[in-house]
């Protein structure tokens, strides 16, 4: 298992450096904006179980598809689109009821949520692909990787959690406070039903509150080449969550990245992107 450590003193060296910025914190502390995504490949919506499922494409090669995290958009990847499409054919997705894409009254859930991942593969007629997810996107990855793993090449799984027990109160941090209400206005200006935010949340919540469930014999049994990534100072997963995950899957990678929370991807893009490229690369000469 790869692990990789950073001290207390590293940390602090970069936030020494941060200070300097007009905003003075750490960059764990900060919620940088939203990025856009690049001019796209091949853009629409896919009929999908019921729905339609709002998707971009990026790029040639072997297929990349990019979940984002709860409460968000496909937005959120705009930083990595462009340091992926140079290697491989990416794609985007807006998760069911968010951003673009439409939902129906199924309740919210990661397994349909997985199923509409392989819907939209089918789509795209994409027969296999590596998954990049981002909390929710990471559990729907790690879903994919327990129920459909002949859909999948490899698992990069940042911010993720196997049960409930696994999340801290987010309630109590500022940015992840932020973040909400930045995901009520992106949802007021993307979504088809812009008044039902406040039903969404409480749907969304409802969700992170009883799922997912993922059993130890469940994790044992995943083979797809995976690693288990979170940040040092992540607001909502709880460090010995993402630990047991990573030492209950076969052969799981485990990364820890420094000085950066749940939102490490906006908050260090240099350092996401290059790992996320280490994987990819390492895992496709497998």
């Amino acid at each position: 298992m790869r692990k990789r450590r950073f001290t207390y003193v590293a940390c602090l060296l970069a936030a020494l450096s941060l200070a300097l910025e007009a905003s003075g914190e750490p960059q764990w502390q900060r919620l940088p904006p939203t990025p856009r995504l690049p001019r796209a490949v091949q853009s629409g919506y896919a009929a999908v179980n019921g729905i339609r499922i709002w998707y971009a494409v990026f790029g040639h090669g072997e297929p990349v598809i990019l979940l984002h995290g709860g409460l968000a958009n496909a937005d959120y990847w705009g930083n990595q689109v462009p340091a992926l499409a140079r290697h491989y054919q990416v794609i985007v997705m807006d998760s069911r009821g968010h951003g673009r894409s439409t939902r129906n009254q199924e309740p919210f859930g990661y397994d349909l949520m997985a199923s509409d991942v392989v819907g939209l593969m089918d789509f795209l007629k994409i027969p296999k692909a590596a998954i990049v997810g981002w909390s929710d996107g990471a559990i729907v990855a790690l879903a994919l990787a327990i129920h459909r793993p002949e859909r999948l090449t490899r698992v990069f799984a940042f911010a993720a959690n196997s049960d409930p027990t696994g999340v801290q109160d987010i309630d109590q941090s500022p940015v992840f406070k932020a973040f909400i209400a930045r995901a009520q206005s992106e949802y007021e200006r993307l979504s088809s039903t812009p008044d039902q935010y406040n039903v969404f949340l409480d749907e969304i919540r409802k969700m992170w509150a009883t799922q997912p469930n993922f059993s130890v014999v469940q994790l044992n049994h995943i083979r797809v080449p995976i690693w288990i990534v979170d940040g040092d100072h992540d607001e909502a997963i709880k460090r010995e969550n993402t630990e047991f995950m990573a030492s209950q899957i076969p052969a799981a990678g485990l990364l820890i990245q420094p000085c950066v929370s749940h939102f490490s991807f906006l908050q260090d893009v240099e350092q996401f992107n290059s790992d996320l490229l280490h994987f990819l690369g390492r895992a496709a000469q497998q």
